[in-house]
């Protein structure tokens, strides 16, 4: 006789939903220029000159926003997207498009704002006092002469 026990195991159907992720909003809005207005005079007077820096600042070449032109700004929309990924940014590719299209100018000043305010150092309060002692005084090696 065969005694034998066959266990078999059905494959299941594994749902994996993605995770969802909690996003934050721009730190400033698209036409808030006057929040920084060093950005906002940059690419006023030179708009390729902050889009060269913005795109160096995020990691990217520098020269790459110089390949940007047309109807729709290509390298404009990619580096709105990937900084949106970065830093967990709400909104969606079709607004990007949009607002890359319509606002070029205004978009590349919010990047430059928002890399600023990503690059700006944590500042962590804390309340332990410390006590810094003064320098010491060495005697001067040269001393002048007395007349």
């Amino acid at each position: 006789m065969n005694d034998q026990i066959t266990v078999t195991i059905q494959p299941g159907m594994v749902s994996s939903s993605p995770r969802k992720r909690n996003t934050n909003p721009w730190s400033s809005d698209i036409f808030d220029c006057c929040q920084d207005m060093g950005i906002c005079c940059l690419g006023f007077w030179c708009l390729p000159c902050l889009m060269c820096r913005t795109s160096y600042e995020f990691g990217e070449c520098l020269c790459l926003p110089l390949l940007d032109g047309g109807f729709i700004h290509p390298v404009s929309l990619s580096l709105r997207s990937s900084i949106r990924e970065r830093y967990n940014i709400q909104g969606t590719l079709c607004n990007d498009c949009c607002v890359t299209t319509y606002f070029n100018w205004c978009v590349w000043c919010q990047m430059a704002r928002e890399l600023k305010k990503h690059r700006e150092p944590l500042i962590v309060a804390h309340s332990t006092q410390l006590s810094v002692a003064p320098y010491p005084s060495y005697p001067s090696l040269h001393t002048p002469a007395r007349l």
